[in-house]
């Protein structure tokens, strides 16, 4: 799983930060990637980047505030020109169907592909094989949501020199231990899958919460996660003035991940009022609550490897 921020500013775009956008690069897992809001100008940001739009099959808005979703109509008919043809399932609140619908009508926009529409509710929005994708309501100034998205547990190791050396040829009976069954020998002796292969190795959780106040919905669905994204667009000091606005400081957003048990915390939606030079400062009154966290940038890339989190050409930023 690779995190990338295609916007990581709040409100409207700056010279250093775009509005919200991330991708969730599932390549490895699944061949997809999965975008979580959509602010204007995401597609220029996805062409400094590897993406592909065509790879993105899910959309996930966590609001409907203009930061968040006002790159969806040109991003949609950019993947079209560029041959899209998979369909796209967008999951997001009442509205955003017929506002999307009536500017492609409007605007006589043509797509290759369909759209599939999801309105989001709490409880589990998505579940496969791989992944399940679980939603919450937040608190903001209009309904805002948070999601959970959680990799099943992946299937142990099969040690095959074990294995071997208890009889087992090469051929499909490797392959029947290895997906859990245990086979019979030509000479009567029976192999258990569980003597040769290893316990299931947990996947990852990844909380991405939108825009909101400090809250327990925040805390229920970082709970336990690997990773939890969570905004910062005001610093220490002046919660109450965040709480109007509906949005967290920094140390609220330490809180979150502090008493949610999590590991690591990645925070976002940054104020234009602040610039780089303040960012230090806005990482250590952060790291006071919660010290493994950081402030992400724009086109920052992360890869989760062996229960770590590395953020690409650097050090990994948290331990086992």
């Amino acid at each position: 799983m690779q995190l990338q921020f295609l916007g990581t500013g709040a409100g409207m775009p700056s010279k250093s930060r775009n509005t919200s956008s991330l991708a969730v690069k599932l390549l490895e897992e699944c061949g997809d990637i999965w975008l979580f809001d959509c602010g204007e100008a995401t597609q220029h940001q996805i062409l400094h980047t590897t993406i592909k739009p065509r790879k993105i099959n899910k959309i996930f808005i966590t609001h409907l505030h203009g930061d968040h979703i006002f790159g969806l109509p040109g991003f949609l008919s950019s993947r079209s020109f560029l041959g899209g043809t998979d369909p796209v399932t967008i999951y997001g609140p009442p509205g955003l169907e017929n506002w999307l619908r009536t500017t492609m009508q409007v605007t006589g926009t043509h797509l290759t592909y369909a759209i599939h529409y999801e309105v989001i509710q709490e409880g589990v929005l998505f579940e496969d094989e791989q992944f399940a994708v679980r939603c919450k309501k937040l608190q903001h100034v209009i309904d805002s949501y948070g999601f959970r998205i959680e990799q099943k547990n992946l299937p142990g190791k099969l040690d095959i020199e074990f294995a071997r050396s208890l009889g087992v040829p090469k051929g499909p009976l490797l392959g029947q231990l290895k997906n859990g069954q245990d086979v019979t020998l030509e000479n009567g002796t029976v192999i258990k899958s569980e003597s040769v292969v290893s316990e299931p190795v947990p996947g990852f959780t990844l909380a991405i919460l939108g825009d909101t106040k400090f809250c327990p919905g925040s805390i229920e669905l970082a709970q336990n996660a690997d990773v939890v994204i969570h905004e910062a667009t005001f610093d220490k000091g002046t919660e109450k003035l965040a709480a109007v606005y509906g949005h967290s400081t920094n140390v609220e957003a330490a809180k979150v991940a502090r008493e949610a048990n999590a590991e690591v915390l990645l925070m976002n939606h940054i104020s234009s009022r602040f610039l780089s030079c303040d960012l230090t400062k806005l990482k250590a009154e952060a790291q006071e609550v919660f010290p493994n966290c950081r402030i992400v940038n724009d086109f920052e890339q992360y890869n989760w490897q062996n229960h770590h989190l590395i953020k690409v050409q650097e050090e990994a930023i948290n331990g086992d």
